[in-house]
Order: structure tokens, then sequence, then C-alpha cells
């Protein structure tokens, strides 16, 4: 299996808020962007390991900043590790009052993708060989969050999240 960089999963994807996508105060309903979210993480997530993929989780999300009316949202995606069947991938969201002139990071979160076969049985993906700082960061992270998503869901024990250990020992 070739190894894949994080380039090679690189998604960028531009939305207009317009009125059915907000709520009473004409600020973009938080449930249409962890859908737009989910899209462009999933692209992201399929050009790794080209092969249809399930979401299986959805890191905390919080909303920094509101998405206006009129405004154009920007989500960039790519995946940050990729494990035996799964990877995780990163989703930054700005938005940008072109008129105003003005653009601003709003949100960003992690969701995990499962490749899976004609069966929906998971299959593996291809390893990833981060190439920056910023992308070897975000590489050596993704075991200690995976860890944490796993032990949450009580698929891993505590006692077992060694990276997790090692992590707050060394701090």
């Amino acid at each position: 299996m070739n190894t894949k960089r994080p380039s090679d999963s690189y998604t960028i994807m531009n939305e207009i808020v317009l009125p059915n996508d907000t709520n009473t105060l004409n600020n973009l309903m938080g449930g249409r962007l962890l859908h737009w979210m989910d899209i462009v993480a999933a692209i992201a997530a399929q050009k790794h390991c080209n092969n249809i993929v399930v979401t299986a989780s959805v890191d905390g999300v919080s909303f920094k900043e509101a998405i206006r009316l009129g405004d154009v949202v920007t989500l960039e995606a790519y995946v940050t590790r990729s494990f035996n069947t799964s990877m995780e991938v990163y989703i930054e969201v700005s938005a940008q009052n072109i008129p105003r002139g003005e653009k601003y990071k709003c949100n960003d979160a992690y969701y995990t993708f499962v490749s899976i076969d004609s069966r929906n049985r998971p299959i593996p993906v291809p390893p990833l060989d981060p190439e920056t700082d910023l992308q070897k960061q975000k590489y050596e992270g993704a075991l200690r969050r995976r860890q944490v998503r796993l032990v949450m869901a009580g698929k891993l024990k505590p006692d077992d999240a060694t990276e997790l250990k090692a992590y707050f020992n060394e701090k």
C-alpha cells in the first residue's frame, strides 16, 4: 500500500450562508456547519484511501465566532494520521464578509472516518507521511486524541492508554 502525504487529501470547500441556513439571529445554524464539515472531511478521507468512508466520530466542536447571513464559509480539511482502517481528518473553518473585507477563523475540529468495502466492512487505509512541522505535530497528537476518543467510547481502558499516560507523566 503506497504511503500518502497530507497534501494528497487536502480539500477546500466554499459555501455562502443563505437565509435557509440561518437561525432567528441571522447566524449560520450549527447543524448546517457540522453538515458541511462532515462533507469536506469525508472528501479528504476518500482522497486519502480511494474508498468509500463513513464517519466514526466527531471531536468536541466549539463555535468561536458567529457566521453571519451572506458570509462565505471556507472549510479546509486534510488527513492528519491514518491507522489500520481509520483516518483522523482536521478541518479548519473560516468565514469572510466580502463587502467589508473581513475574514476570520470560526472553528476547527477533528473527525474520524473508517474506510469500508462494498459489504460495509472496514478495510485497510494507506499510511501517512507528514511533511511540514505542523503536519508532524498534528500526526504526533493524533494517537493521543485517538486514545481519548476510544476511552470516552468505552473501547479502551484508561490504564491501556499508554500515549496519554506518557504525555501527562512528562508534563
